[in-house]
């Protein structure tokens, strides 16, 4: 045994920092001091961060897209070259296409997610917190769950035509599941150990919600929001290429019509756009509300 706080290093073993205490014990007199072993070679981690990591694979998408376009890989016809497109998109943006069916867009998007995520918490709480409303509300959820919103779509167009709420309730439909899943999961698990202290110290059923459920529920909320952000753009991909006559999916469709592959890539490129920054969006928050926990990714 060496020293104290002397390196040592046996065979082939791992490399590793062992700290002997002194004879008499550790520094506050507790007998029978194990060595202290902490690894000293490579982390099992992830890593350092990669500053802008988010943008590196759409970067090199790009990257791949335009020396494919520019060295005749890739077909015109097929898919137009980026600088096309850029072309395009400026002319849409001067004569204010693009943010007459943008703006559209975002309206039906914002007003789907907020009635999904409304309809999703509050069924989610009250089958996840009632044994009563698990019976009732889980088994016709997890139905609707395996119907994808498309096969529901001519039942919704004759039941409230092609107006604007068809499509914000086919978007609230394609958001609400993916709330209520992840959130249900998320109240059903919470450590039974705050439960049972939240009864030691007689926390009300209100407090008990305030403090326990919702800061327990809140990261399977937060999952379910990104899925749910994804969900209300595919949900409006579809209701736009129905029966509409403004948006995006709008400008698509027409563009299809008349063969214009630019305008559909302008489109494409749009919603990309829009889920990629949603998405950011509700990762920083899920970052920032969730800060106190110490996950691989830290």
């Amino acid at each position: 045994m060496t020293a104290l706080g002397t390196v040592t290093r046996a065979g082939t073993a791992p490399r590793g920092r062992t700290v002997t205490r002194p004879a008499g014990g550790p520094p506050d007199g507790r007998p029978g001091a194990r060595p202290d072993v902490r690894p000293a070679g490579r982390r099992l981690g992830l890593g350092r961060p990669i500053p802008a990591a988010g943008l590196l694979g759409v970067v090199v998408l790009v990257g791949v897209w335009v020396a494919g376009s520019a060295t005749g890989l890739v077909d015109q016809r097929v898919l137009s070259a980026p600088w096309t497109v850029v072309t395009t998109a400026g002319e849409l943006i001067a004569k204010g296409d693009l943010q007459e069916n943008l703006g559209v867009s975002l309206t039906r998007a914002a007003l789907g997610l907020a009635w999904g995520v409304a309809a999703g918490v509050v069924l989610a709480l009250a089958s996840g917190l009632s044994r009563v409303g698990d019976a009732l509300l889980d088994g016709p959820i997890q139905v609707k769950r395996a119907i994808p919103n498309l096969a529901l779509l001519p039942l919704l167009i004759l039941w409230f035509g092609i107006g604007e709420p068809m499509k914000v309730i086919t978007i609230a439909l394609g958001v609400f599941i993916p709330i209520y899943v992840h959130t249900h999961n998320g109240l059903r698990s919470i450590d039974s150990r705050y439960v049972e202290l939240a009864e030691t110290v007689r926390l009300s059923r209100s407090q008990f919600v305030r403090r326990v459920v919702l800061p327990g529920a809140l990261p399977g909320f937060l999952l379910g929001l990104r899925f749910a952000v994804t969900g209300s753009l595919l949900s409006l991909v579809v209701v736009e290429q129905v029966n509409a006559t403004a948006g995006v999916g709008y400008m698509m469709e027409l563009a299809r019509t008349y063969g214009q592959t630019e305008v559909i890539i302008v489109g494409l490129v749009v919603y990309g756009v829009l889920g990629f920054s949603a998405d950011a969006a509700v990762r920083l928050l899920q970052r920032r509300a969730l800060a106190w926990r110490r996950t691989l990714e830290d």
